[in-house]
């Protein structure tokens, strides 16, 4: 279960089904996150013409039992 470092909402969508250069968008906030890394799951912010930061997010890939 990928989070939003934004707004801490859970990202919907299935980390099995994304590929790298995949974008992902928080339902919640807006916040745009390309996938950079499958295997662990990673996302960097998107800003309106590019990235924001060069800093990479790693979103923890928690599972939920």
């Amino acid at each position: 279960m990928a989070v939003c470092p934004e707004c801490e909402s859970v990202l919907d969508f299935d980390e099995d089904d994304v590929e790298e250069g995949d974008v992902v968008v928080c339902d919640e906030c807006g916040t745009e996150f390309e996938v950079v890394a499958t295997d662990p799951l990673e996302l960097s912010q998107r800003g309106d013409g590019g990235y924001e930061e060069e800093d990479e997010a790693e979103i923890a890939d928690e599972d939920e039992e």
